[in-house]
């Protein structure tokens, strides 16, 4: 599989794909803020997209219809796994600590934050 890290742009897309599951071009263009994208602007984009096989498609006479091939939440994972083995040594003891002291939570977060912990080792 190619690497699968997508650009701010393909982003964008992907959380149409994401939020729609099933979707063609037009579908697409309508989802998109103006000024919209050219629509060669997307088909490049999801040729990229299905390159890094987080996309396919399926064809209806001369239409695709474009799903992700991925889930959101596989995709973050992912992502997340990455940026923690890069960034602080594989280690998620370094992200907390990096993550609890530079995000100037407030207490009430960082208990937010403890609670969650303590049910993921009661569980």
């Amino acid at each position: 599989m190619n690497e699968q890290k997508l650009t701010e742009t393909e982003m964008t897309l992907m959380e149409i794909l994401w939020q729609k599951e099933k979707v063609f071009m037009k579908d697409i263009l309508e989802d998109y803020a103006d000024p919209k994208p050219a629509s060669t602007t997307i088909a490049t984009l999801l040729k990229r997209m299905q390159n890094k096989d987080l996309v396919g498609y399926k064809l209806f006479g001369n239409s695709r219809q474009y799903f992700p091939k991925v889930k959101k939440e596989d995709y973050f994972q992912g992502e997340m796994t990455s940026m923690i083995d890069r960034f602080f040594n594989n280690s998620v003891s370094q992200f907390a600590s990096f993550f609890t002291s530079n995000a100037k939570l407030s207490q009430k977060q960082l208990k937010e934050l403890r609670d969650i912990i303590d049910k993921e080792i009661t569980d």
